[in-house]
């Protein structure tokens, strides 16, 4: 139908009506932005929830440090990365600051360690030579304790044992480290049960302070009463029996090392708790030395030589150490214009004792004698005096005996002075000198010149009498010799078998023999018949 007010003749189109569109209505192009920022939204919300721990390490140097490079470790496991490597604002240290795994958040600990693990030689062992290839890395060690942490300062030496490792710490005081070292061996029994962790000079200058881990189970040998020694190089000692040789092992000989030994007791000692304190020894001779109680000190003062005397020699009682030497001076007394030498002189009153015998209290015994004084003022009165002997010809060592000398002089101690002095005396050797001083002074108040001189005078006179003999008797007593001599002839020949004399003699002596002979028989005959002295013999009156 045409519209009549239309005149081009065309066909009337129904009017459009608009119809308002609805405000959120969403067309289906937008869907694939909005998944993807829901995705990327998901994506990163992930990320940070699983985002691990971020640390700063500081160290003293970068060396083997490279951001986005050197990976974080624990047990050989990549638990992070460094991110940035960084200077101090002091510019003095080197800040690592690291990624770690979300595991790792619990592991860091107000102990945690962290050091760079390089190709390192100490201790006689070798450790981070996989780095020479792989490059290196941040180890770390898990702390124990219960507060968290997240900054920390690196290690500039490895820690020689995991803290997951059993087993105790233990500090050892020391005058000097010797030839020790972090990771030296600790020896028990020639067995090597443990090392040493780390050291420190003492504030005072004055020693160093050790400190080493046993291994269990080994750490239960270590009593309250445990000894530990320095077991480096050779502990070459001379005694009767002959050099003795001692060593731990060829390492110690190289790298030193430390044993430990608890000494017999009768009585069970308590294992040690962790960080006890020991005093480190030189030698094993010195850590098993009875530990006395009791102490007293005193001075001792020497006119002679003490040359080979050394602090630490013994004192001696009849072959039984009671005590040793601490200090040697000199000393001179403006008065009498004299030198002397002070020995300073520990005394141990315990070693006077059995360690069978037993106080009330069931405790060992502690002195001889309630009153010392009393005891040290009888000691002296009798006799009991200090003297210098030699304990070892090859090398003139010395040390203090002490004794009673029966002939020593009388004296007192001065029990005012501090420490008190008790009474010497001279050396064998120093006594017999000043006996020979003595011999000599007096030979040398001998007239020796005038006697010389008298005795040749007597030689002179000597001399003439003998040549006065010579000339006058000499002569006198060769005549009266000769004449002697030609009458020992005459008698020699008168003397033999065939001379005159001889057979007149035999003939003499036989016809006495038959005078006798004839006697007799009168004698018989008269004894028989008496009455023949006055009547004769009867056979005369026939």
């Amino acid at each position: 139908m045409a519209d009549p007010g239309n005149d081009s003749g065309l066909p009337q189109l129904p009017e459009a009506k608009p119809v308002p569109g609805s405000r959120w209505r969403m067309q289906i192009v937008w869907l694939v932005p909005i998944v993807a920022v829901l995705i990327g939204g998901w994506l990163a919300a992930k990320a940070v929830l699983e985002e691990g721990p971020t640390v700063t390490i500081s160290f003293k140097t970068g060396d083997g440090l490279e951001a986005g490079k050197t990976k974080i470790k624990y047990k050989d496991v990549d638990i992070g990365v460094v991110k940035s490597v960084t200077l101090s604002p002091d510019h003095k240290r080197v800040i690592a600051t690291g990624e770690l795994v979300k595991d790792a958040t619990s592991m860091l600990v107000d102990n945690t360690r962290f050091w760079v693990v390089r190709p390192r030689i100490s201790g006689g062992t070798v450790s981070g030579l996989g780095t020479l290839l792989s490059g290196s890395y941040v180890g770390m060690d898990e702390g124990n304790s219960n507060k968290g942490r997240r900054d920390f300062v690196g290690l500039e030496v490895p820690p020689v044992f995991p803290s997951d490792i059993p087993g105790r710490e233990f500090v050892l005081k020391s005058m000097n480290m010797g030839s020790l070292d972090v990771g030296s061996p600790v020896f028990f029994r020639r067995l090597r049960v443990g090392q040493i962790a780390s050291y420190d000079l003492d504030p005072d200058g004055k020693g160093v302070t050790l400190h080493v881990f046993v291994n269990a189970p080994y750490d239960q040998f270590v009593r309250s009463d445990t000894r530990f020694w320095h077991a480096s190089g050779l502990d070459v000692s001379l005694s009767p029996d002959g050099v003795q040789i001692n060593t731990q092992s060829v390492v110690s000989l190289l790298i030193g090392g430390v044993a430990f030994e608890t000494p017999d007791s009768d009585t069970e000692v308590a294992e040690a708790d962790a960080n006890t304190k020991f005093e480190l020894y030189a030698t094993r001779a010195d850590s098993l030395k009875e530990h006395d109680r009791i102490v007293d000190t005193y001075v001792v003062t020497f006119f002679d030589s003490v040359r080979g005397l050394t602090v630490g020699a013994p004192v001696d009682f009849r072959g039984v150490v009671v005590g040793e030497v601490t200090k040697i001076y000199t000393r001179f007394d403006p008065v009498k214009k004299q030198f002397s030498i002070p020995v300073e002189i520990n005394l141990y009153p315990e070693r006077f004792t059995s360690r069978y015998q037993r106080e009330p209290n069931g405790k060992p015994p502690g002195r001889i004698s309630a009153t010392p004084h009393e005891l040290a003022d009888f000691l002296v009165a009798n006799g009991f005096r200090f003297q210098l002997r030699s304990g070892n010809p090859l090398t003139g060592q010395l040390y203090v005996a002490f004794d009673i000398f029966p002939d020593a002089p009388k004296a007192k101690v001065d029990w005012a002075r501090t420490p008190p002095e008790l009474p010497t005396v001279p050396r064998t050797l120093q006594s017999l000198q000043e006996s020979l001083t003595r011999l000599l002074a007096k030979l040398n108040g001998i007239p020796f010149d005038a006697i010389g001189k008298s005795a040749q005078r007597t030689l002179e006179g000597a001399n003439d009498v003998m040549s006065r003999l010579g000339n006058d008797v000499v002569p006198q007593a060769h005549d009266t010799l000769s004449a002697a001599q030609s009458a020992l002839d005459s008698a020699n020949d008168a003397l033999k078998p065939d001379s005159e004399l001889q057979q007149n003699t035999s003939d003499a002596m036989k016809e006495l023999a038959r005078t006798a002979a004839s006697v007799r028989i009168l004698a018989d005959y008269l004894e028989r018949h008496p009455e023949a002295v006055v009547q004769g013999k009867p056979g005369g009156k026939q």
